[in-house]
């Protein structure tokens, strides 16, 4: 068939984290399936027809290109991805994810493997009320009855509870829940070019640090003991000038912040660089700024490897970077790691990029976004 058409369809879990499940799902049909219009509240009730945990049950449209059986087809492999096991056998059970094409525009199907309308939508409460929340006045081809009648008129009696629950219906939508990701990486581990293509992608604030015109850099990487004590104290004032100003100005215009630093990153920095009569200093005033400073929703570490950040480090050309010693690296690679177990309550996420190419490899760049789009879902579910 050409053209497109309207789907809609029934989601339910009652195994694991059954919300997380639910949403994980809705964002693979948009993936899978087509363009995700609307999503209903969530619902809770008990398992019909066999003793299990209660469901959560939620119906969306989707605008889809498939026919309905490639859509059955689709659907089922996303079952399966989820670890359903479909058996014509086995009867009700309890199910890590259901999915139920109830309606398909006002066609009617029936095969040996698909029938639509779905035979039962009409006597299931938990099918009939999510589906009122997203198309009340759509018609069932057969029954020549709208949904909100077939509600009224349903003789389903069973408790059904609205949830606080709310479902996304894509990862644009899932991104924008969040107000600040800080994404932090060793020199050249690429932190900057992610933190560019996220915010393009995703209509997000860009918060760049700036330190290129800093007078104490490229004396420190001559002359370390020298210059460490200046160095340090000038990059906490610069980027407690710089976040402060960037982060508490929220552009009503972008869905949320995305900066290539955090200023936590100083102190990592000084710890490895002063001796410790200076670092004791330096501290002090440090968590007195830190205190102040606006903390990210995800704190995201983008591990690479020395050779590979030695590597990166060559290839963009800074002058005054071609001199870093590879333990210098090392040193600041376990200055993030430990700040990263030493914040326990932080939402933290180590990517480790050694093997990555997400600039040029669009597969590495999505395996990125989905790392970050399931933390992203812990936090909400």
């Amino acid at each position: 068939m050409g053209g497109t058409q309207l789907a809609y369809l029934s989601l339910g879990s009652n195994m694991g984290n059954r919300a997380q499940t639910l949403q994980k799902a809705v964002l693979k049909i948009a993936e899978n399936v087509g363009d995700v219009k609307a999503v209903s509240s969530v619902y809770e009730n008990a398992a019909v027809g066999f003793e299990g945990e209660d469901f959560l049950n939620a119906c969306l449209t989707v605008e889809t290109s498939l026919s309905p059986s490639n859509l059955l087809a689709s659907l089922l492999r996303i079952e399966q991805d989820f670890g359903r096991e479909r058996s014509e056998s086995a009867g009700y059970a309890s199910r890590t994810l259901d999915i139920d094409i109830v309606l398909f525009g006002d066609e009617i199907v029936q095969d040996e493997n698909l029938v639509i309308p779905h035979p039962s939508m009409h006597e299931r409460n938990f099918v009939l009320k999510p589906l009122a929340d997203i198309a009340p006045q759509l018609y069932h081809p057969i029954l020549n009855k709208d949904v909100r009648n077939l509600l009224q008129q349903c003789k389903d009696r069973n408790a059904l509870t609205k949830t606080a629950y709310r479902l996304f219906k894509s990862r644009s939508d899932v991104f924008s829940q969040l107000q600040f990701v800080a994404i932090e990486g060793n020199i050249g581990a690429g932190k900057t070019t992610l933190c560019k293509m996220i915010a393009e992608e995703f209509n997000a604030k860009l918060v760049l640090e700036r330190f290129a015109d800093n007078p104490f850099l490229p004396k420190f990487y001559e002359d370390q003991s020298r210059y460490a004590f200046p160095l340090e104290m000038s990059f906490l004032a610069d980027r407690y000038q710089q976040f402060t100003d960037d982060t508490s100005q929220f552009d009503l215009f972008k869905s949320f912040m995305v900066s290539d630093y955090d200023i936590f990153k100083s102190l990592i920095f000084a710890k490895i660089t002063l001796q410790e009569e200076e670092f004791n200093l330096y501290r002090k005033v440090f968590n007195f700024m830190y205190r102040e400073v606006k903390k990210p929703d995800i704190y995201v570490y983008l591990y690479q490897n020395t050779n590979r950040l030695l590597s990166n480090i060559k290839k963009r050309g800074r002058e005054y970077e071609q001199k870093i010693p590879s333990d210098y690296l090392e040193k600041i690679n376990q200055g993030y790691l430990d700040f990263i177990k030493g914040h326990p309550n932080q939402s933290s996420l180590i990517l480790d990029m050694s093997d990555l190419d997400f600039v040029n490899n669009p597969d590495d760049y999505e395996s990125v976004l989905k790392a970050l789009e399931s933390r992203i879902l812990e936090l909400f579910f």
